[in-house]
């Protein structure tokens, strides 16, 4: 039998493998030039960029972004350049993942390196949609599920390799914590 501080740390570890919350829904081939415009590519800073994301949309769909957790696409989302601050932009913007029919592959791998969850899942998308295109949306990319209208949709799971960078906020610092020195090599060295 597990004890109360093991049942807390087992939810919080599947808790952080779940994110989700309220949708923005966009259509197919949603190109990277919409989703952050090129003349504000001198900026890295996600929250700078998130100012512009979708700009080309207008206002309304920005503020709706802003208020949304999670970016439903079609087929081929973050298609065009491949630039990785369309990712950043989308996490300055509070979006927590893209679930989409099908991405850019420049896209899913910029998402994944800088920590935004990006899964595949026609089936989800296409619920959504059904529904009215609104309403709220959990992705657990531990056990490769996405909840949406009541309904539970099953997408390949994300190899270790890819949950332990998302689990460490993106590929830079994934990296910094596996090439940080331990603690069995810091006490050797002051001696």
């Amino acid at each position: 039998m597990s004890t109360p501080t093991q049942d807390a740390a087992a939810d919080a570890a599947a808790g952080r493998h779940r994110v989700g919350g309220p949708t923005i829904t966009f259509g197919e081939s949603v190109n990277t030039d919409v989703i952050i415009p090129g003349r504000y590519l001198v900026s890295i800073d996600p929250a700078e960029l998130a100012e512009h994301a979708f700009e080309p949309l207008g206002p309304e769909v920005q503020q709706r972004l802003r208020a949304s957790r999670i970016v439903v696409a079609g087929r081929n989302f973050g298609c065009g350049s491949a630039r990785e601050q369309a990712a950043t932009c989308l996490i300055g913007a509070g979006v927590q993942a893209v679930v989409a029919a099908s991405f850019s592959r420049v896209f899913f791998r910029n998402a994944i390196n800088t920590g935004l969850v990006a899964v595949e899942c026609p089936d989800a998308v296409a619920a959504l949609e059904a529904a009215g295109g609104e309403g709220d949306m959990w992705v657990d990319y531990d056990a490769g599920t996405v909840e949406v209208a009541g309904r539970t949709f099953h997408f390949a799971p994300y190899p270790q390799g890819l949950k332990d960078i998302l689990d460490d906020g993106g590929l830079i610092p994934h990296l910094m914590r596996d090439s940080a020195p331990s603690t069995t090599e810091q006490e050797g060295a002051s001696r």
